[in-house]
């Protein structure tokens, strides 16, 4: 049976992470049978990190601040998580899902697709959508 996605729910949940007047900072896309529906929002990185299980696909989207001396910028990111006990066939199937989340999911600075758990670590994502996000004047107090 063909992933069908909750446009409007998961596009509600997207939107939530976009505005600047809230403090939600991610939001989690997961399976529910063949449907792609919110599984969670919030404001603390290391909550979103514990619903990245082995048991565990799903896309998650954050708002991470990065910046330098000069300015501070949002940034936003989708990370397709996919744990280390989920089958082959779901491993495949889930390269051609991500087109229904990216339907909702337009605006981000870098994807992701982790399957480890180290790859999580928010230094690292940080450090990569700085890459992303060009000019780095910190440099120039180096």
């Amino acid at each position: 049976m063909a992933t069908q996605i909750d446009k409007e729910a998961c596009r509600e949940a997207y939107n939530q992470v976009r505005d600047d007047n809230t403090d939600i900072n991610w939001a989690v896309f997961k399976y529910e049978n063949n449907i792609i529906v919110p599984g969670g929002q919030g404001t603390d990185y290391e909550e979103f990190k514990t619903m990245c299980t082995d048991d565990a696909r799903l896309f998650g989207f954050l708002r991470i601040t990065t910046g330098d001396a000069m300015s501070k910028r949002a940034k936003f990111t989708l990370i397709t998580w996919i744990g280390e006990s989920i089958s082959g066939l779901q491993r495949a199937k889930i390269s051609t899902d991500k087109t229904l989340v990216k339907d909702i999911v337009q605006n981000f600075a870098k994807e992701f697709m982790i399957s480890d758990p180290r790859e999580l670590d928010e230094d690292y994502i940080r450090t990569e959508l700085k890459k992303a996000g060009g000019a780095n004047y910190d440099a120039q107090a180096e």
